[in-house]
């Protein structure tokens, strides 16, 4: 019972990615006082049955069971359980107690020795035939059972061999079988969960602004193009690029989403669409789709993804106002309805109406997506997806899935938990979250264990520390220590995060006291940076996001979402938690992060660590790493931390075992 992870009932499919450990949990139980077990039976895309996984007892729950399953091609898998009583584990439990009494010890041996034997006939009938050592060892105890001329003690022994406790949990007897599912979960490519993105706007990389005129000249695809090599360089995966589209000259916005924008003001790349074309054209100011072609060519050698917003509106002058009127809501006093968010209002743009002509829309949505991808856009960024009915986007990404599976999807939806899942569960890869809102330790410690451990079946987390839209006042008041803490604690939390263009120049200033809106937001105009002059000035966080990226790309176990563990410590500004990853060798790869998040003062405290959760014995000791200074140190359970929010306001620790 209460098996996970299970989407809607096994409707949908749950959460997985190809390397990715996927924990599977039941409540297992059996009338009586008789032993069992459990298993998880994988089946593949292809319809081959791996090889089963033991369950284990999960937590202090009495029951509960928990079996790990890693999926190593993708597609769409499926998940049984298997429990059945376990007549070995019964007598190993009864024998155990029993014969050191004194108690029925000649009729335990002769329950041994016939259970034995079924091991030794089944198996040598079976698909699964024991090798000579193996049945030697099963003979061997089979004689030790039937031996009344040696001492119990070592007949008992003999049956309590570690060898035959591994071969008999190995191949057990099963008696009384149960079979639970088959449940589906879906099995993406790695970079459904890790990937560090970088997103920019094209129109701003390599702009140029006439010193004696003030007029500004946009950016190409060729002039960002220059830019990829240093996002590459700072060690990004994915490049996400704002909407490419003519932008609407009805209703354009000017500086700061003023409704009085003068002759040369760009406008809001989301207000789609204009006499130039809608979503399948891009901005004449950009270039054509030769030079998008060569833009998207240059990010491949650099090996980099590009993301691509998709975002469901017009402007007023889109072609589908003219060519499909009903694919928009038309009010009572005949005038198209704009989209609001209050208190925000964008009369620049139209929301689309999925009630009138669904299948119409539909057809379009999948024509356009389909067009990008042949341009070897693989991964879409969505744009209020929340706004859209839920059936639409099980279609369409099913759709998509169903010719080209290795294509994503970005939700971005900051709205009710419900909904968030919602759109995980129909097929969103990766989701925004509420990371850019929690900057309080118990509520990141919280937000930790919710995306890793509760909804982790439904959604998985991209932490971007800032975007176009959200400048939280953290940042705004927080000063460059500010900036750290929050990468730190992004490109650490989740494996996958994102920053927003300038977010490595420490910008800072809101349009106004008490607003999440940048100053002179890019959303509305050309932003000119120089990186080179601040690159050279050493004024930019640049190197320090390179370190984490770095970090990210040497430890595996900062690429998983599912094995996060919150320590503690004596401060409420010091964070603490550890994530841990098997590796191919048998050891493991343990980050512990410390992450002082006051960034305006030093913290000292002690921090307290959970030793097993580490793969450690309580009071083992070892050589803590900081891989951000290069320090080490010889830590314990218990460890006096001091942090600086001016010099280095986390410590990103890897274990490194002492012999």
């Amino acid at each position: 019972m209460d098996v996970s992870p299970v989407v809607d009932l096994g409707r949908q499919s749950a959460k997985a990615t190809v390397g990715e450990p996927m924990p599977v949990r039941a409540s297992v139980f059996r009338e009586g006082h008789d032993q069992l077990a459990a298993e998880v039976v994988a089946t593949d895309p292809k319809g081959a049955r791996r090889d089963p996984v033991r369950m284990q007892p999960y937590g202090e729950e009495p029951n509960r069971y928990v079996a790990h399953v890693t999926p190593d091609v993708p597609g769409e898998w499926t998940f049984e359980i298997h429990s059945w009583s376990d007549p070995v584990a019964t007598w190993q439990h009864d024998a155990g107690i029993k014969i050191p009494a004194g108690v029925d010890v000649e009729l335990m041996f002769t329950e041994a020795r016939l259970l034995l034997e079924r091991v030794r006939q089944d198996y040598a009938k079976g698909p699964a035939k024991l090798d000579k050592a193996a049945v030697a060892l099963v003979t061997g105890a089979i004689a030790a059972a039937n031996d009344q001329d040696r001492p119990v003690a070592a007949r008992l022994a003999a049956l309590q061999d570690p060898e035959l406790d591994a071969l008999l949990l190995a191949h057990p007897l099963r008696e009384l079988v149960s079979v639970s599912g088959p449940f589906p979960f879906r099995a993406d490519r790695t970079r459904a969960l890790f990937g560090s993105w970088y997103e920019f706007f094209p129109r701003s990389e390599g702009a140029v602004r006439d010193e004696k005129t003030g007029r500004v000249t946009s950016g190409t695809f060729l002039t960002a193009m220059e830019r990829l090599d240093r996002v590459a360089e700072m060690g990004f995966d994915v490049v996400y690029l704002p909407p490419i589209h003519p932008i609407g000259e009805v209703n354009r916005k000017g500086p700061n989403n003023t409704l009085t924008p003068g002759p040369d003001d760009t406008g809001s790349p989301w207000a789609i669409g204009s006499k130039d074309g809608g979503h399948d054209a891009i901005h004449p100011e950009l270039g054509t789709f030769d030079d998008f072609d060569a833009f998207v060519a240059r990010a491949r050698e650099l090996d980099l993804e590009i993301a691509l917003d998709l975002a469901l509106q017009a402007a007023p002058d889109h072609p589908w106002v003219t060519t499909h009127p009903q694919f928009f809501t038309t009010r009572a006093d005949g005038t198209i309805a704009y989209a609001e968010n209050p208190p925000k209002k964008y009369q620049d743009i139209y929301p689309i109406n999925f009630d009138n002509d669904p299948a119409g829309i539909c057809r379009e949505v999948l024509r356009i997506v389909k067009l990008w991808m042949s341009h070897g856009v693989r991964i879409f960024r969505v744009d209020n997806p929340h706004t859209k009915p839920l059936a639409f986007w099980e279609w369409l990404l099913a759709e998509v899935r169903r010719t080209d599976p290795d294509v994503l999807f970005l939700s971005e939806a900051f709205t009710k938990p419900a909904m968030m899942h919602g759109l995980g569960a129909v097929g969103y890869h990766q989701s925004y979250t509420y990371f850019t809102w929690r900057t309080g330790k118990r509520e990141i410690e919280d937000y930790l264990v919710e995306v890793s451990s509760e909804s982790d079946h439904l959604m998985r987390p991209n932490f971007f520390v800032n975007t176009p839209d959200i400048l939280h006042a953290y940042l705004q008041y927080g000063g460059p220590a500010a900036f750290k803490v929050r990468a730190a604690l992004a490109a650490t939390g989740s494996p996958s995060w994102g920053v927003y263009a300038g977010y490595e120049l420490f910008e800072h200033v809101a349009v106004k006291p008490g607003s999440e809106e940048y100053l002179d937001s890019e959303k509305y105009q050309i932003r000119i940076r120089d990186w080179k002059k601040r690159d050279a000035e050493g004024t930019t966080l640049a190197p320090y996001l390179t370190r984490l990226n770095e970090i990210r790309r040497q430890h595996p176990a900062l690429q998983l979402l599912r094995n996060v563990t919150i320590h503690s410590s004596e401060d409420d500004s010091v964070l603490v938690f550890s994530k841990r990853a098997a590796l191919p060798d048998g050891g493991d790869d343990v980050v512990i992060s410390v992450i002082n998040l006051d960034p305006h003062g030093t913290r000292e405290t002690v921090v307290h660590l959970d030793m097993p959760a580490l793969g450690l014995g309580w009071h083992d000791s070892f050589v803590a790493h900081d891989e951000i200074t290069g320090e080490d140190w010889s830590w314990s359970q218990h460890n006096y931390v001091r942090l600086d929010p001016g010099w280095e306001p986390a410590h990103i620790i890897s274990v490194r075992r002492t012999r």
